[in-house]
């Protein structure tokens, strides 16, 4: 397992303002605290997930996902990994040329972990950067990244949490008669005699024997070939339009049966979401997470935001940009990765720092 350090990091607004960040290359990463209160997602109330993310490594493949873990007075955070189940899976996950914010949620339904169908680009620079999940009891959602909407829409829509309404008729088929050939050979078109007997090379006629050829000890010469210009590869009768085609056939449909609609898809933890924590592989390490907040309302989010990560944008930005008025430190091979006054992680005493 990697180790974390509790670090402002090498460009930052305030030194004093830290977040835990990865310190190894090449590691898994666990790290999981628990929530001042469990959180129903049944009560009827917006769940928000907020934290932010500073990739100071140039992270080439690494996960940078925050998770919401049931789980309460029973969950062990010593067997917190891969396999331990969540209701939230929320973040940025690189890896080559795959860059997304991951969003998957836990239907209780389907007893299932549920991938958005299509991907949500996530932020690939060395600053911080803020991401933000809404999932609301009227089962809609919303993504932010640094206070900025980029994408919202019914669960139902973005997710497979519910069955199709419509299915193929099973009692359907396609007739046998159906003709769907669009294009026939004509049958008009004969090919013309002696088409096979054109050979696909010849002889070149400009070639000639070399004046020091000599048939005794060379062989009897031979004139190079070359592509016949009137070899026209194997014959085919032209197409004409099928005078039978009827078009593709559809396959009529019905309402699904087994379509129900879920008022619950929403409820990732009906029975409540006591910790939150990070399981990651990084190759790379070098991930900053700070900001953290789960709330029930946007606005305490944002208000939290504005107090945090908005207050450390500028400031990174401007010492990044005088740093790199001198060369990289990262060209330096005995450059500090960690600044000074960073300290060794004390996970033991995360939960009650958290």
């Amino acid at each position: 397992m990697g180790k974390w350090v509790n670090t402002a990091g090498k460009w930052h607004a305030d030194p004093a303002d830290k977040g835990i960040q990865t310190s190894e290359d090449a590691r898994f990463y666990g790290l999981s605290a628990k929530l001042d209160k469990p959180f129903n997602s049944s009560s009827g109330k917006d769940i928000v997930i907020q934290y932010s993310v500073k990739h100071e490594q140039d992270i080439d493949c690494g996960g940078a996902y925050i998770k919401l873990l049931p789980g309460g007075d029973d969950f062990d955070a010593k067997k917190f990994g891969g396999d331990s189940p969540y209701g939230i899976m929320f973040g940025p996950d690189i890896c080559g040329a795959t860059k997304r914010t991951h969003v998957i949620l836990h239907s209780e339904t389907k007893n299932d972990n549920l991938l958005i169908n299509k991907d949500v680009p996530c932020e690939k620079d060395k600053f911080s950067h803020l991401y933000t999940l809404v999932v609301r009891p009227d089962n809609t959602f919303e993504v932010f990244v640094d206070n900025k909407s980029v994408r919202n829409g019914k669960l139902e829509d973005e997710f497979n949490f519910l069955e199709e309404k419509e299915i193929k008729d099973p009692a359907e088929s396609k007739p046998a008669d159906w003709v769907d050939a669009k294009m026939i050979p004509d049958p008009t078109d004969i090919k013309p005699e002696g088409y096979d007997d054109i050979p696909e090379e010849i002889a070149d006629p400009e070639a000639s024997k070399p004046d020091d050829w000599d048939d005794e000890d060379d062989g009897e010469w031979e004139p190079p070939m070359i592509d016949n210009p009137d070899f026209k590869g194997d014959w085919a009768p032209k197409m004409i339009d099928n005078p039978d085609y009827k078009g593709p056939w559809v396959h009529p449909m019905i309402p699904n049966p087994d379509y129900v609609y879920d008022e619950k898809m929403h409820s990732v933890c009906e029975a409540g979401c006591s910790h939150v924590g990070f399981e990651l592989w990084q190759v790379k390490s070098g991930t900053i997470f700070d900001d953290i907040i789960v709330t029930d309302s946007l606005e305490e989010a944002q208000k939290f935001a504005e107090d945090t990560f908005f207050k450390k944008k500028d400031g990174e930005k401007a010492m990044y940009e005088e740093q790199n008025k001198q060369p990289d430190p990262e060209d330096d091979e005995d450059a500090d990765l960690i600044d000074d006054d960073d300290e060794d992680f004390d996970m033991d005493g995360f939960e009650d720092e958290f």
